[in-house]
């Protein structure tokens, strides 16, 4: 009797669980960008500091936007395919980088395997009760991520720093070029998402691979 009374009430919580997590297939983030600590020139700290990054989602479509006073940067991913194509704006030249699946990975080979560890804390973000969460890199190095288990994404696929984080972040801070950045989110919509937000530009942009680009930032 009791072995079945504990295996009902284990039954009870598991659905509760689920019935609470809500997988999405499409939404739309905006997060504001705050520039913590850093010993990096003060020009670079403007390009982030009150940036915005909004990322659009739909099936296995990503669209992640980052804009600042300095620059601009857009990336489109196909999580079904592996390709995405990053748009850049800096200084009045305007790129579009075509990247295949291999280009993707290798773009993103550092953030694969990380681990996250909740640490107890808790606190609400945009209406929602958040965890915090320690991540482990594979290189040793951590950042913090505040994330609500309720809002699950169907694609991970669109920021690897999350592709195993059981739930959505709605604050994280990064050391992105010797500064500490902290990114909250301000908006989060569950409407559908235009297709149109997917759509590769065919003109006005200067387009190059992947290797290219890699080559452009070394000189």
């Amino acid at each position: 009797m009791k072995q079945y009374i504990a295996i009902t009430a284990l039954f009870c919580a598991s659905a509760i669980t689920t019935k609470a997590q809500k997988r999405i297939s499409e939404l739309t983030l905006v997060y504001n960008a705050k520039v913590t600590t850093g010993n990096a020139e003060p020009r670079m700290a403007d390009a982030f500091d009150g940036a915005t990054t909004t990322i659009y989602l739909k099936g296995n479509m990503s669209r992640s936007e980052m804009a600042s006073a300095l620059f601009s940067s857009t990336t489109i991913h196909d999580s079904r395919a592996g390709t995405a194509v990053v748009l850049r704006e800096v200084s009045g030249q305007k790129l579009l980088i075509r990247m295949n699946k291999s280009d993707w990975e290798e773009k993103n080979a550092r953030y694969k395997g990380i681990t996250f560890t909740n640490t107890g804390e808790t606190k609400e973000i945009a209406g929602y009760k958040c965890f915090k969460a320690e991540a482990k890199m594979s290189d040793g190095s951590t950042f913090v991520v505040y994330y609500t288990p309720d809002i699950v994404p169907e694609n991970k696929e669109y920021d690897y720093h999350f592709k195993d984080l059981n739930g959505l972040p709605l604050e994280y801070e990064l050391t992105q070029r010797n500064l500490n950045i902290r990114y909250t989110v301000s908006r989060i919509n569950l409407n559908p998402v235009p297709a149109s937000k997917f759509d590769i530009p065919t003109s006005g942009y200067r387009e190059m691979t992947y290797e290219e680009s890699k080559a452009l930032r070394t000189t």
